[in-house]
């Protein structure tokens, strides 16, 4: 199994070092580089090609936030992971909506940091609790703001419908195959059904869908 390739983006010296020390001993992840700001970052992706970057949001010269959004336009096999102190509904949403694949406080444990980084790189999403909570009550703000006419539910199949409620409470691809003892690649193909016939361009997007249409309860 290749390694997990990871580059490091903190302006804090003693915080990338005990990112590494975390790390030091998983034999299958390997951190080959590390930045001070998001101006090096860019720099430094034209001669090295990280799978993740971990990466904090209040970096001098530009930040992680508007790094992500350039790495997920010119680089979009490269997947970015926010390890931020700030934790407050704005951050999260601007970091996901810049192209972040997974949102993390810096205080997160080993085990849930290894979760993430596992999870992204197996093409997921990852947030842990608290921030999942933090981006529904963004949404459910949101949602409430705009119109109150639902939109109707196009031709949905049951499973399908099913997967939705799934995906809404926070569930990964894995966790939804087990629960409903199918493969994740045929979780994969709902969801991109699901999302082609919604016209959905994010797992975010889903959610408010779900949360419009009363198909989770809150």
């Amino acid at each position: 199994m290749d390694k997990i390739k990871i580059l490091l983006a903190d302006d804090h010296l003693l915080f990338r070092d005990g990112i590494k020390s975390l790390l030091n001993d998983v034999d299958n992840i390997e951190i080959i580089e590390e930045v001070a700001n998001g101006k090096e970052l860019l720099e430094k992706l034209k001669t090295s090609s990280p799978d993740i970057v971990i990466a904090d949001i209040s970096m001098p010269s530009m930040s992680g936030i508007e790094a992500t959004r350039i790495i997920t336009e010119e680089y979009p096999d490269i997947k970015v992971l926010i390890l931020s102190m700030h934790n407050d509904e704005e951050f999260i949403l601007n970091s996901i909506k810049s192209g972040a694949k997974g949102y993390l406080p810096k205080d997160t444990g080993r085990d849930e940091l290894l979760k993430a980084i596992y999870s992204i790189s197996n093409e997921e999403e990852y947030y842990n609790k608290d921030i999942s909570d933090t981006i529904l009550k963004g949404i459910i703000k949101k949602t409430k703001s705009e119109s109150k006419l639902l939109n109707k539910i196009p031709n949905l199949t049951n499973r399908e419908i099913e997967i939705i409620k799934l995906v809404a409470e926070g569930f990964i691809n894995k966790e939804i195959a087990d629960k409903l003892y199918i493969s994740i690649r045929t979780v994969d193909s709902h969801k991109n059904n699901i999302m082609q016939k919604l016209k959905l361009k994010s797992t975010v997007d889903l959610v408010k869908y779900a949360i419009k249409n009363n198909l989770i309860e809150l």
